[in-house]
């Protein structure tokens, strides 16, 4: 009898212990399970953004493409009127030259 009991006794804590365990094992994995979704969940935004930034950055060097576009034509279009303004300039002083001969020719005549 007493050893009718004494299993039936080990038994009975047995079975209290497991149950036990197993919702304190069930209570640690539903706290996981909800950890790896919100750390999912923070992933998939983090994902978006790094999605938008990319896009953003992807524009912003389009725009300095663009940009560098413009400078250059416009570097090129620098040089082409200091050119003419150089030719421009040997031109007049050209002209001007002439302009002294021909007044010192006047001057000589009169």
């Amino acid at each position: 009898m007493f050893l009718e009991w004494s299993l039936l006794t080990i038994l009975s804590i047995l079975s209290v212990y497991l149950f036990v365990k197993m919702f304190y094992f069930k209570s640690i994995t539903s706290k996981e399970q909800r950890n790896n979704d919100l750390m999912k969940l923070t992933l998939q935004e983090a994902e978006i953004l790094i999605r938008k930034y990319q896009i953003q950055l992807q524009r912003a060097l389009g725009n300095v493409d663009i940009l560098s576009d413009e400078l250059t034509k416009q570097k090129n279009e620098l040089k082409v009127l200091k050119q003419r303004n150089t030719k421009y300039r040997q031109e007049t002083d050209r002209l001007n030259n002439k302009i002294k001969a021909l007044e010192g020719r006047i001057d000589a005549l009169i």
